[in-house]
């Protein structure tokens, strides 16, 4: 059973990557950072468009692996038409299931749970996590995070 799961999240993280979603620009858009992960290479452009505190659309562009394309494409899924507070809340969600052994912290993470496996590489980590650091970066106004 469980390598039947795996052969899943591994097609879902395979199909978000060769079409991920919202893979384009908003211009003019109210929010705006740059990501890179110097590690592997990753890049990625985030734009935000917030309207009275909800992030009304989300989109992203870069190159980078299959992991950190997949991630930033399921969570620009993840956060549109959320408030801020919540997307805040599910990026704590998030980085504490791809750093954590904890079971719990998988649940009720919905189509984001097919990146709980990055948690036994740990180097892929900052693949997995990296959109969503320029997400953080980008609502606070901070233009270009790094993961190093």
């Amino acid at each position: 059973m469980r390598s039947s799961l795996d052969e899943l999240y591994q097609e879902v993280i395979l199909d978000h990557n060769r079409r991920p979603r919202n893979f384009r620009t908003i211009a003019p858009a109210s929010h705006h950072a740059n990501g890179h992960n110097p590690l592997c290479g990753d890049r990625l452009s985030l734009y935000v468009q917030v309207e009275a505190g909800v992030i009304a659309d989300v989109a992203f562009q870069g190159s980078g692996c299959a992991i950190s394309k997949a991630s930033a494409s399921l969570m620009t899924d993840a956060v549109k038409g959320h408030s801020i507070e919540d997307a805040h809340g599910l990026f704590l969600r998030f980085h504490r299931m791809v750093t954590t052994s904890a079971d719990e912290a998988i649940e009720d993470m919905g189509k984001l749970s097919v990146l709980a496996g990055v948690r036994e590489f740990p180097m892929r980590v900052k693949c997995a996590s990296l959109a969503w650091h320029t997400l953080e970066a980008a609502l606070s106004y901070t233009p270009e995070i790094s993961t190093e």
